[in-house]
């Protein structure tokens, strides 16, 4: 099963081939395309957010904002993808162990393409740690680190 391609030398997926790593759908899946992974490593993916997203009919009416909550799960996912495409994690799920260092400096709004970017800098066994990025238009407007767990 193929679960990813290259594009200029460099291992990219679409939201199907996605779809093959992590178990979420939609409405809960806020990564709509890999353009750089190092499996075991680093995702750099992208979340295109537009104005039918379920969450802005209430945050907020008038002002649709995206929240920082899925912010730092979209940055969860990117991480995800880096870590479940590795051989022995394929077909496993990845849960949050913890949020530390949760930033945020710039508002994601309708229309914004989201960047985000998830380094695993610590893996022992099943638990791990990721350094996470989010940027629109080359801005940071959330960075965190994330610590998860690989079920068993």
């Amino acid at each position: 099963m193929l679960y990813w391609h290259l594009k200029d030398g460099m291992i990219v997926m679409n939201k199907e081939e996605i779809k093959q790593i992590l178990p979420h759908r939609e409405p809960f899946l806020l990564v709509d395309e890999v353009i750089e992974l190092e499996v075991g490593k680093k995702c750099v993916a992208k979340k295109y957010v537009n104005e039918d997203e379920y969450y802005f009919k209430g945050h907020f009416p008038g002002y649709p904002v995206m929240p920082g909550v899925l912010i730092i799960e979209a940055l969860a996912q990117a991480g995800a993808i880096a870590l479940l495409s590795k051989e022995e994690f394929k077909g496993k799920i990845a849960f949050f162990g913890g949020i530390k260092k949760a930033r945020f400096k710039k508002q994601v709004r309708p229309g914004d393409v989201l960047e985000l970017t998830t380094e695993l800098t610590g893996l022992h066994g099943s638990m791990g740690i990721g350094k996470s990025v989010a940027k629109v238009d080359g801005q940071i407007v959330t960075t965190a680190e994330i610590t998860f767990a690989v079920a068993q």
